[in-house]
């Protein structure tokens, strides 16, 4: 489980980046004339620019006063080459500001991967991914950065975190997987093993974002199983996720301590011809131990949606979204938590609806429009109301975006 911190080309994600263009130029030149490998490189990009308006709490910048806020911007440039018919060596390179200071829409290596196919028929397909690979957790992780590939502006926010993103987007290490093709449907098994790393928005959500010290992952792991049946029509998937971190304080009065973060997601799907039924759940376990009081606990999370979507024309689609958030399964209503001190009650929680639409005027071309209604603060951006008792339990939000691919 794993994503970086934002960082302006942070020396290994840019070390990274460097070895595996290198490898994909030097083995494209050395093989394309002999072997008319050149043909295979592929070069895409996309570009998404939203305005974010709320009555109360801020969202991604200051969307809360007139005008809102227009501090969501995602670009992206990704490419991929077949050195050999067993070898793909692909990355991409993303651009991603969502409120702050501007600083996360440095350019990071998204992903970057060199895929060896061990061994592959028409029946089964075993494989191997080196680098920084996406994560395979439940069934929106691994292409969430591209607006034509969510069904709606926002993932579902009790799952997709966006305020801790960092935690679950990609890993740097290794990954297998494999594909079986049955009769009834296709199976794949996917692990993958590497270095978890958290960001400085994991740092803000769990009280650290003011201290001096770090988090140093360990050795962390995702795996997910993953069946559709019938060409699709139902899909089912089980993820499961364990990410380790010491804390190393540089203040005298702070102890070092450690994290544990280990969730399980359910996922099923169905698909017609015009409409999709989706739903995922979640159990969260997160633990803070070795700290001075009273930063330790261990809080166990439940989360889960339920989403509609109609496709109403090639162009056109709508959907209605139920997603639901509880931080501390003992504590749903937060009473205790703001007993203690620790903040309001109603940031332990979050009850989302949303109802969205979707345009595709051109291939290429996405216009979308979504509207929340949010009873919780459970999942608001910590960067955009540090002061957590200055926001509303109830509150309104309105999301227009418009993005191109090519």
């Amino acid at each position: 489980m794993i994503v970086s911190k934002s960082y302006q080309w942070s020396e290994a994600g840019a070390r990274l980046l460097s070895v595996i263009g290198i490898l994909g130029l030097l083995a494209t030149a050395t093989n394309a004339s002999a072997q008319g490998m050149g043909s295979t490189l592929q070069v895409h990009g996309f570009l998404s620019q939203a305005l974010v308006i709320t009555d109360d709490n801020d969202f991604f910048g200051p969307s809360s006063e007139s005008g809102g806020s227009t501090q969501f911007t995602e670009v992206g440039v990704n490419f991929s080459v077949r050195p050999h018919e067993d070898i793909l060596v692909a990355a991409q390179v993303l651009s991603r500001r969502a409120g702050g200071d501007g600083s996360e829409a440095q350019p990071e290596l998204d992903y970057g991967v060199i895929d060896y196919q061990v061994f592959s028929n028409q029946k089964r397909n075993i494989g191997l991914q080196l680098g920084r690979f996406k994560n395979p957790f439940g069934f929106y992780n691994q292409t969430r950065d591209v607006a034509f590939t969510r069904p709606s502006i926002l993932l579902p926010q009790s799952i997709y975190f966006d305020r801790t993103r960092t935690v679950g987007l990609a890993g740097d290490g290794a990954t297998l997987y494999a594909e079986e093709r049955l009769s009834s449907g296709n199976i794949r098994a996917q692990l993958g093993l590497g270095e978890a790393q958290l960001g400085e928005d994991v740092d803000r959500t769990l009280g650290f974002g003011d201290r001096s010290g770090s988090f140093d992952s360990e050795s962390s792991l995702i795996a997910q199983l993953r069946y559709e049946h019938d060409a699709g029509r139902i899909i089912s998937a089980i993820s499961v996720g364990h990410a380790k971190a010491d804390y190393e304080s540089n203040d005298s009065n702070l102890n070092n301590g450690k994290l544990n973060f280990q969730p399980w997601v359910f996922s099923v799907q169905y698909n017609s011809e015009n409409w999709s039924l989706t739903g995922e759940y979640a159990v969260r376990k997160t633990e803070l131990y070795g700290f001075n009081e009273p930063r330790n606990f261990s809080s166990t999370g439940n989360s889960w949606y339920l989403q509609y979507i109609h496709r109403l024309r090639r162009d056109w689609q709508w959907l209605v979204r139920y997603d639901s958030l509880i931080s501390n399964r003992d504590d749903p209503s937060g009473k205790h938590f703001e007993s203690s001190g620790a903040g309001p009650a109603h940031s332990q929680f979050a009850k989302d609806w949303t109802m969205g639409l979707q345009w595709q005027p051109y291939p290429k071309v996405l216009i979308s429009a979504e509207y929340h209604y949010i009873n919780g603060t459970g999942w608001i951006p910590i960067q955009d109301n540090p002061d957590a008792s200055n926001t509303s339990q109830y509150w309104n939000m309105f999301l227009a975006q418009f993005s191109v691919r090519f």
